[in-house]
């Protein structure tokens, strides 16, 4: 299947834009513009998205780190909160918290 194997390509593509360690944020710029070019008719959604949070994207050049541990935490807070509809008060659902995040360290 001709369109499956260029968007594998294309996935790829974009992997390798974040691996090499040479890449800094201006030709990172470059290549995730020519990419999108060529990603539009394959993925429209991730090619709007990524130009919609493009300084964020670009930020990650310069140290080489992401927000994926924040989110990671944000989301496990998020999936107590959910749980805690029993809760008799605020300290059970702070210790819970805590508990969780010190067990995952």
């Amino acid at each position: 299947c001709p369109p499956l194997a260029e968007m594998h390509k294309l996935k790829e593509k974009f992997r390798q834009i974040f691996n090499n360690p040479k890449t800094n944020w201006l030709r990172g710029l470059l290549r995730i513009g020519i990419w999108q070019k060529r990603a539009k008719q394959y993925f429209p959604d991730s090619v709007k998205t990524i130009t919609n949070w493009i300084d964020e994207i670009i930020a990650y050049f310069d140290n080489r780190t992401t927000s994926g541990i924040v989110e990671g935490i944000n989301n496990k807070l998020k999936l107590i909160k959910r749980s805690a509809y029993g809760f008799r008060n605020f300290d059970n659902y702070k210790n819970r918290c805590l508990l969780t995040q010190a067990f995952n360290c």
